[in-house]
């Protein structure tokens, strides 16, 4: 049973915790379908047996180990063309409990994963229900590695093994410091504070104004990240030109 005290206005003040389940993003959307959640509100489990990650890649993670999370939130003040943005106001709340603990090598990898390094601490998905042209709901699935030690990818890493430290982490101790700065970032965002986000999130953001090897529809291209346009596409410089890419039209090389 997860008890914190974190100390905001409303979000992780409601938990819903399950020992097991299949996806905290399903149990969050069961919720919004049959009641009508708090806004802030978590879904935890300490057992997430068929975690996804963006477009229904697999999210590994050890039972009890790790933070996989699901926050439910009403952002009905974003149209549906601007959902990005709450990407980048997650993106940042994490990236501002994390900082701390692993140091200035912590970034964001557009879209939606959690760097340390080259490696990959933890990645987020957003499933928004709109209405209209606003949305209605949105739930904001976290998977974060922190005591899990040993993956079947060697490009995952955690916080245990970026930042060791004696004993386990506290979880909720995390949880709780977590939802504190997701609310401020969230904050920021209703409150119309976009200009300071995206400064915010380019100074974070993984590779970019970096030269690299990219891949697009099978070929490779050298490319330099310049940004983010106001959909969320990427835009890549390259060959005196620039090219703007949605999610999984391009593919991070060397």
């Amino acid at each position: 049973m997860y008890k914190i005290y974190p100390k905001t206005l409303f979000l992780g003040q409601i938990i819903q915790y399950l020992p097991s389940c299949q996806s905290t993003n399903d149990e969050a959307s069961a919720l919004i379908a049959q009641t009508d959640p708090s806004e802030g509100m978590l879904v935890i489990t300490d057992n997430q047996t068929a975690g996804r990650g963006q477009r229904g890649n697999q999210w590994e993670a050890k039972t009890g180990q790790n933070l996989t999370v699901s926050l439910i939130l009403k952002p009905s003040f974003l149209a549906a063309t601007d959902q990005f943005w709450l990407n980048i106001a997650i993106s940042l709340g994490i990236y501002d409990a994390l900082q701390p603990l692993v140091g200035d090598t912590l970034r964001i990898k557009w879209p939606n994963d959690i760097y340390v390094g080259d490696q990959k601490l933890g990645g987020i998905l957003l499933e928004n229900i709109l209405h209209g042209y606003t949305i209605e709901w949105s739930i904001v699935g976290m998977g974060l590695n922190v005591n899990q030690t040993e993956f079947g990818y060697a490009t995952a890493t955690s916080l245990q093994l970026q930042a060791p430290i004696p004993n386990s982490y506290d979880l909720p101790g995390l949880l709780s410091r977590l939802c504190e700065t997701l609310e401020q970032r969230y904050l920021q965002l209703r409150a119309g504070q976009r200009d300071v986000l995206k400064i915010n999130y380019l100074q974070i953001l993984y590779r970019y104004q970096e030269e690299h090897t990219f891949e697009t529809e099978g070929n490779t291209f050298r490319g330099t990240i310049i940004g983010i346009d106001t959909n969320g596409r990427l835009v890549i410089a390259t060959d005196g030109q620039v090219r703007y890419f949605n999610f999984k039209e391009v593919s991070f090389l060397v």
